[in-house]
């Protein structure tokens, strides 16, 4: 029986210096449809293993055993206090393929990916713990910000797309798959529809999943993938094996590869800081929803969770998608249910806490993994392609002016091209535009642009959305 909360109160937890412990059954209940949800949406986090193979070289035994790593570090936002559901940093994923390409698979892309999560690691520690995170963001011009997440999104879905891309290969799977899931996802007519009926709502709390069921049925049907061959037992994932794919017997990197590193590690926070908003924003939507719960949003304390698992998998585990804050698809589907009152969720923590537990111990459900081994391509593409909508989107909205959207294409264009330097040709390009066309009408905005931002967060340090509202 967990511990009981008093209406109104924050969730019961054990404290430790920063951080905020919460157990399953002892601080929070087992949730079962999250449960459920874990049990299949964990193939995505699966999807990175065709990434391991390609880029690092790995054996699909080694790569299963990188993922039980991924899977630990899953548990610590719930475990340490964050109420968002972690993932990966999606959108930096093709930047990081970028960088990557600079190495020959093996020994070489080992360092190079060591060197990268190693510094991403410092980025999360140091600005989590000095608070200067909101400060550097503020820094960057909107138009190098923005460049850069559009950039991303077309890089994802170019890779995609491309010649010898999955789109040659797959193409009913893929094409299908991504419609379902989009118009699941975005399609202003299908939330429509959502309001009116209850199998369109059941099926709208599933995220992805529907629309990544059939891709892979159609997949099967029509021959684009191999049917799997079921196998029962646990799964024997190759701990011994991975051991030399890790930086104790790959040896250090070079400083060049520190130095190459820089501009993705830099790429990667900004677009993850974005993600801790973004995060931050689904929990307020639905903390009025729940009088019965108070909902803490630390920044600092995402920042070090954050660290702490990508430096984890910098030892560990060294991981393209690297470790992100939010995973904003499952997010959005606990929140979802966590507005429905404490009778569907006990608590925002329970929620993100079962799905997770539960995406663990399916890791090792050898029947589950061997059905969603010939699809995992799949499941990387689907997640690709939404993260390339999402990324797209995003990133023409805050675009405030013609001058800006200017410099944000050029900067997206330079960085989806298909070179290795890609993204710190588009880091200095986009600061030389910047200076030469957008400067002269900068300084004064971006003064103000600094105060309002100052004054939001700290509104929402202090759950003070109407406050936030109102400084906008």
């Amino acid at each position: 029986m967990a511990i009981q909360r008093q209406h109104g109160a924050e969730h019961p937890y054990w404290p430790l210096g920063p951080f905020k412990v919460r157990l399953p059954f002892i601080h929070y209940r087992w949730e079962y449809p999250e449960m459920v949800q874990g049990l299949f949406m964990f193939v995505v986090s699966l999807g990175m293993i065709p990434l391991l193979m390609k880029y690092l070289g790995m054996p699909y035994e080694a790569a299963l055993a990188f993922c039980v790593v991924a899977g630990i570090g899953y548990l610590l936002p719930a475990l340490f206090g964050v109420p968002l559901v972690p993932g990966w940093i999606t959108p930096a994923i093709p930047v990081v393929l970028l960088f990557l390409q600079n190495f020959e698979p093996g020994p070489e892309a080992v360092k190079a990916m060591f060197a990268l999560q190693l510094e991403v690691f410092i980025i999360f520690l140091f600005l989590g713990l000095t608070g200067l995170g909101n400060k550097l963001v503020t820094v960057i011009p909107n138009s190098l910000k923005s460049g850069i997440i559009i950039g991303a999104g077309i890089a994802a879905m170019m890779g995609e797309l491309k010649t010898g891309g999955r789109i040659d290969n797959t193409p009913i799977s893929l094409l299908i798959g991504s419609i379902v899931s989009a118009y699941i996802l975005f399609s202003l007519s299908f939330k429509h529809i959502v309001e009116t009926n209850k199998i369109a709502k059941t099926i709208s709390n599933f995220g992805m999943i529907p629309g990544m069921f059939i891709a892979m049925i159609l997949g099967w049907i029509v021959g684009e993938y191999p049917l799997p061959d079921i196998e029962w037992g646990i799964t024997q994932p190759d701990f011994g094996g991975m051991m030399n794919y890790l930086v104790f017997n790959t040896g250090m990197p070079s400083a060049d590869m520190f130095l190459l590193a820089i501009p993705t590690a830099i790429i990667a926070y900004v677009i993850a800081f974005g993600d801790i908003l973004v995060g931050f924003t689904l929990c307020k939507r639905v903390d009025h929803l729940r009088p019965d719960e108070k909902i803490e949003l630390d920044v600092t304390r995402v920042h070090l969770v954050t660290a702490m698992r990508n430096g984890l998998h910098a030892v560990l585990a060294p991981w393209p998608g690297l470790a992100g804050p939010l995973w904003t698809a499952a997010h959005a589907t606990v929140a979802e249910r966590y507005a429905l009152g404490r009778k569907a969720m006990d608590s925002i923590y329970s929620g993100g806490g079962t799905f997770w537990v539960t995406g663990l111990i399916a890791v090792f459900i050898l029947p589950l993994v061997s059905v969603f081994k010939p699809v995992l391509p799949i499941a990387l593409s689907l997640t690709l392609v939404l993260t390339a909508y999402i990324c797209i989107m995003v990133g023409m909205e805050e675009l405030k002016n013609s001058t800006e959207r200017g410099v944000a294409g050029i900067v997206a264009v330079t960085l989806a091209m298909p070179d290795p330097k890609a993204t710190v040709y588009a880091v200095v390009i986009g600061l030389v535009l910047y200076w030469l066309i957008e400067r002269p009408n900068a300084a004064q905005r971006a003064k103000t642009d600094l105060s309002i931002i100052g004054d939001n967060t700290a509104a929402i340090e202090a759950g003070d959305e109407h406050g936030v509202a109102q400084k906008r």
